[in-house]
């Protein structure tokens, strides 16, 4: 670790393999594409390469690149003016027609819903739901405390539960407005 902050790239080479997974699984969960989540983990290696001997406590070095890579995922969301939606493939019926509108209709609920949290309720969802980690194993992850995690989750849920209630309230078109 000190070889690496004192600028040996190859040092700097082992500690950015050994955390490259983990990093890129964050930032597909986060940005829903493999191709903007490979952008934003090379520009976070970049960023830490460059910004490495500024790291005040080396032994928090997984925590600084998931702050870099996040900052680095916010960046790169602004550079694509939106988010790609990927909705899974849906089993429905085809003789009820209502009830794939509702499925999809559901599904776009959630993940607008999921993209109003902010970048760190995200990444705390993602890490535990998507990714099935419990929180101590998130929180060792993510380098945050336990409690932490916790808060997030709390308050993701709690935002997702007001978005699904909001668009449980508004009046949804059983027929799209087509412009001409």
């Amino acid at each position: 670790m000190s070889r690496a902050q004192t600028g040996d790239r190859e040092a700097f080479d082992r500690l950015a393999t050994a955390v490259y997974d983990r990093l890129f699984a964050v930032a597909r969960r986060i940005l829903g594409d493999d191709y903007d989540a490979e952008e934003a983990v090379q520009e976070s290696l970049i960023h830490g390469w460059r910004d490495f001997r500024s790291l005040r406590d080396p032994a928090r070095f997984d925590a600084w690149m998931y702050r870099v890579l996040i900052n680095c995922c916010r960046d790169q969301g602004r550079r694509r003016n939106r988010m790609r939606v990927e909705v899974p493939d849906l089993a429905v019926e085809r003789s009820d027609p209502a009830n794939q509108y509702a499925r999809v209709v559901d599904a776009d609920e959630l993940e607008r819903g999921f993209l109003e949290l902010p970048l760190e309720h995200r990444v705390v969802l993602v890490v535990t739901h998507y990714l099935g980690m419990s929180a101590p194993e998130a929180a060792q992850v993510l380098g945050i405390p336990t409690g932490t995690v916790y808060s997030r989750l709390h308050y993701a849920m709690r935002a997702m539960r007001a978005a699904l209630s909001r668009a449980a309230e508004e009046p949804v078109n059983a027929t799209p407005e087509v412009s001409r």
